[in-house]
């Protein structure tokens, strides 16, 4: 029988303490080779050291524990390391999040932040093309630009032409549960035959508020901010959700390239 390690020569070999190396057997992830069934005590094959530091490394990365068990398990090399591509995209998305947060902090600290015109508007009742869906903050942004890669596609191949920007309806419960129900839309001269989640809805005249934002979205929350003020300042908030649209800067389906316009609904 091949000679079993101590685990604390195993845990010397892998910077693995011995509490983790325990954690790691709950969860299933390192199984020792051996427990000696009167002192509990683990023992390791040498073989097991490249596994315990290959689950070091991806923890450090923050890999979920279920993940960590499909890299170990996975059938081949390309099933592995298609699940470590994906965590580490997700990781620079985060920085890239972590990054830009950093840089508006700078510009609050500095006082080097956006000033906000708001201005009054009244819009006519519109008839659009909708996608509705239930969305949270952490899947916002796909859904977003899911339901507006659907919407335009629609208007090319149906040969609508648009009468306004797209425009994004966002309750009042997005912001104080974190989750509702949002609508994307866009303004349309007429209603095709339409099939799946799109569906035509006519939206009422309505006055707003408006704030235009032309910086990172980290930022847009100074908009929001500043149409508060506003609004209570004059004391005119009316219920409804505020909705934002989207200018484009070029290409209408350059989804990301675009100014944000926020219309927070007031009366008077």
């Amino acid at each position: 029988m091949t000679e079993l390690l101590s685990i604390g020569d195993f845990s010397r070999m892998t910077f693995l303490t011995v509490k983790a190396l325990r954690h790691y057997q709950q969860v299933g992830l390192l199984e020792p080779a051996r427990t000696d069934p009167s002192s509990g005590y683990r023992y390791y094959r040498l073989e097991q050291v490249a596994d315990a530091r290959l689950i070091r490394r991806l923890r450090d990365l923050d890999l979920p524990v279920d993940d960590v068990r499909t890299v170990l398990t996975a059938p081949d090399e390309a099933a592995r390391n298609a699940v470590m591509v994906e965590h580490l995209d997700r990781m620079s998305k985060q920085l890239e999040q972590v990054q830009d947060t950093v840089e508006s902090l700078r510009r609050m600290l500095s006082d080097d932040g956006e000033e906000f015109d708001v201005t009054y508007r009244d819009e006519p009742a519109q008839l659009v093309v909708a996608i509705r869906g239930k969305v949270d903050g952490d899947t916002v942004v796909s859904w977003w630009i899911e339901a507006f890669t659907e919407l335009h596609r629609l208007l090319r191949t149906a040969g609508i032409t648009r009468t306004g920007p797209d425009g994004a309806e966002f309750p009042t419960e997005f912001f104080t549960e974190g989750a509702a129900e949002l609508v994307a839309f866009v303004p349309v001269d007429r209603v095709p035959s339409l099939a799946g989640r799109v569906e035509a809805v006519s939206r009422p005249a309505a006055r707003y508020a408006v704030a235009r934002h032309d910086g990172p979205m980290v930022d847009l929350d100074g908009a929001y901010s500043a149409l508060g003020r506003a609004v209570l300042d004059r004391a005119i908030a009316a219920d409804g959700p505020v909705t934002e649209r989207y200018l484009p800067l070029g290409d209408e389906d350059d989804l990301l390239a675009h100014s944000t316009e926020v219309c927070w609904p007031v009366s008077g």
